[in-house]
């Protein structure tokens, strides 16, 4: 999801992380590992090399690129990870099918420092199974330097005179849920008719996008391919650090929330060791250097008073609400055939 950051850079990262935290000596590290399943480029190695030192524990990084993706794999149990990094709706199901082992509150000294905004929400109503990782959303990044007029939606963003100019998430629920929106529907109603509704929005839509990418849709932007995108506010916040010209815009039309979490598979081997990680995590001086390199909404209260005036400032990591922004809930595995099914076959109609 993220650019890293140079190898020089993650050292005096993970230097400094080792030294703010106080590291144990040599002979009071634990030894064994950890198998983290996670999404790619979205905890930095300075983390991970700090934890290592601090602990002993080796960190087995593996990872992917959907929340689906990772759902799959773990359902057909060929692998056993001991931590996993899924998003709001994934955990959700998991949850409901029994996949994943309570998190023990009293191991995590630091979980006083989330913000209560961030618990309790509908894919966790008991705040038993995840802790958060952090907050965002999806929206539009405008290079005003090129686009002069305004852009305040997707009906705007996806019009006929940007054809060509735009970078979109190759993310099929997250590109027709623009089109719910548009169509005046809830973001998670994705009955046959609306279904049906949507499709000629999406036709209109598709083929005016040059390219999809989900890991690093700023890229493009940067180097001037596109003049608009639909990215994650991640993505938009570095460009926003990078050059100004690069508006961030909550969709006028609707606009959700993502929360991606940490949590337990229920056949996880290295249980203590996972908690472990997830209160290393929850320090403010760990959480902040997750916030340099993924500035995403930082759900850790600790960790934000660490941040500069500059990163609270930006518009993509804390965008002004001025409206209750929901989240996806699970829709089962026949919804999200259905929508990649429409995705797939409006992308070959080109």
């Amino acid at each position: 999801m993220k650019t890293l950051r140079t190898l020089l850079a993650l050292g005096l990262a993970a230097l400094c992380a080792a030294a703010a935290v106080g590291a144990p000596s040599a002979s009071k590290k634990k030894k064994g590992e950890l198998n983290l399943f996670a999404w790619s480029e979205y905890i930095p190695q300075a983390v991970l090399d700090g934890f290592t030192e601090e602990t002993g524990i080796k960190v087995n990084y593996e990872t992917y690129a959907s929340g689906e993706e990772m759902l799959a794999k773990l359902s057909a149990g060929r692998a056993r990870y001991d931590l996993i990094q899924p998003p709001d709706y994934i955990a959700e199901a998991m949850i409901k099918a029994g996949q994943l082992l309570p998190i023990e509150r009293a191991k995590l000294a630091n979980y006083g420092n989330l913000l209560p905004e961030y618990l309790g929400m509908p894919h966790d109503p008991e705040q038993q199974y995840t802790v958060p990782y952090m907050i965002g959303t999806v929206g539009i990044v405008v290079n005003t330097e090129k686009v002069k007029e305004p852009v305040k939606g997707y009906a705007d963003l996806f019009s006929a005179k940007h054809a060509g100019r735009i970078v979109a998430l190759d993310d099929g629920r997250e590109l027709a849920t623009g089109a719910l929106y548009v169509v005046g529907k809830s973001l998670n109603d994705f009955s046959d008719e609306n279904l049906k509704a949507v499709r000629p929005v999406l036709a209109e839509w598709l083929p005016r996008v040059k390219l999809y990418d989900s890991d690093s849709p700023k890229t493009a932007l940067l180097n001037g391919d596109v003049d608009l995108g639909l990215v994650w506010c991640g993505e938009a916040a570095l460009l926003w650090k990078e050059n100004k010209k690069f508006k961030y815009v909550l969709p006028s039309e609707g606009a959700h929330m993502f929360v991606d979490l940490l949590a337990i598979p229920k056949r996880a081997k290295n249980v203590d060791n996972a908690h472990l990680f997830i209160d290393y995590i929850l320090r403010p001086e760990v959480s902040k250097l997750i916030s340099a390199d993924f500035p995403y909404t930082n759900p850790n209260g600790a960790a934000r008073k660490l941040l500069t005036e500059e990163q609270l400032a930006n518009p993509a990591s804390y965008p002004k609400l001025d409206r209750k922004l929901d989240t996806f809930r699970y829709l089962g595995d026949e919804v999200g055939a259905k929508i990649d099914a429409l995705i797939t076959d409006l992308k070959n109609a080109r």
